[in-house]
């Protein structure tokens, strides 16, 4: 499914040309670099994550144990949502990637004001790593990716890099895992452990608020120009539901393959049938979703239990499954899902 979430093609740069631009450019950085190892001039800033923490630090991966040898200052977030959880965490990211498109600073209106200054906006699905190494980084995120060996190993070559986590590819990585590695790389475990609970906390207060949550099955959705499609377990969407008491569609799990999504044709949208229907739409109208025949003919829309998003924000801060939007979502989100199952 061609979503606002990534699709897995390549750079379209061949990894040794890469790799050459990335070793020129930090062969120019040491050069201007202080005896401490740190960037010359216009590189002093302090502003990049934790002051302060037990170091070295360590993070599981997919590609090893990571070290972290001291408190990271120039921070690039590259992960989805990676640069959310650096907020969150106190620190500021110097570069960070836009994956929603929201422009400005590259994040959601959950974290607006949060960054002291704007960071270098960089590319999602093909970064420019000419623009990450001129940013002379000490500690890369990339926790929330498609996981691809290549421009992990890419960027290794420019600082430490926090990749995905084990069996974390294609952006199946969740709010508390994600926050859980940030928080480790930063050398403040302690602070991502209190935004963990304090954000569990609220899913409690909502699980208790809506039993009728609980063992209902719901389908996550989208529609974009090339069609509709649905979201599997393993991705944000999907854990947010699940965390409220929802089983996600089993029919559609059935189809689930290493994708974070399966596509559905017209033909097939039966599929999209159950207790609820949530869906997104992605560069198109809600009207879309809302107003196409066959999706009205699907009995749980039918049975007026359905729900198109059409508040951008609402449907960004879903997607975003961030700890700052997951907050944000469940506000937002869980009074909509209850007015939907009555």
């Amino acid at each position: 499914m061609n979503d606002s979430a990534p699709r897995t093609r390549r750079a379209r740069r061949t990894p040794v040309l890469m790799a050459g631009v990335v070793a020129a450019l930090l062969v120019g950085l040491a050069a201007c670099g202080s005896s401490d190892g740190t960037a010359g001039s216009g590189s002093t800033s302090t502003s990049g994550g934790a002051a302060e923490g037990a170091f070295p630090a360590k993070v599981a991966t997919k590609f090893g144990e990571i070290t972290v040898d001291k408190a990271p200052q120039r921070i690039v977030a590259l992960g989805w949502g990676d640069a959310e959880t650096v907020l969150a965490l106190g620190g500021q990211p110097v570069g960070a990637s836009d994956w929603l498109a929201f422009g400005g600073e590259g994040v959601g209106p959950w974290a607006e004001g949060m960054y002291d200054k704007k960071p270098e906006i960089i590319g999602t699905l093909e970064p420019e790593y000419e623009k990450i190494a001129a940013l002379g980084p000490d500690l890369i995120l990339d926790t929330k990716s498609s996981g691809d060996r290549t421009r992990y190993d890419t960027l290794s070559k420019i600082a430490p890099t926090v990749g995905v986590p084990e069996g974390g590819d294609q952006y199946k990585q969740t709010w508390k895992k994600q926050t859980e590695m940030v928080a480790a790389a930063m050398g403040v475990p302690e602070k991502g452990e209190k935004l963990i609970a304090d954000t569990e906390a609220k899913y409690a207060d909502a699980v208790k608020a809506h039993p009728e949550f609980k063992g209902s099955t719901i389908t996550l959705g989208s529609r974009t120009s090339e069609g509709y499609g649905a979201y599997v377990s393993g991705t944000g969407r999907v854990d947010f539901v699940e965390r409220l008491g929802f089983e996600n569609n089993p029919a559609v799990e059935a189809k689930a393959g290493k994708g974070f999504s399966v596509p559905v044709s017209k033909e097939n949208l039966d599929l999209l049938d159950a207790d609820l229907t949530v869906m997104a739409p992605i560069g198109i109208p809600a009207t879309d979703i809302s107003d196409d025949p066959l999706y009205e003919a699907i009995p749980s829309v039918k049975a007026g239990h359905s729900l198109v998003f059409d508040d951008q924000g609402i449907s960004q801060a879903f997607a975003t499954d961030s700890v700052l939007s997951t907050s944000y979502a469940l506000e937002k989100v869980v009074p909509l899902f209850a007015e939907k199952m009555k």
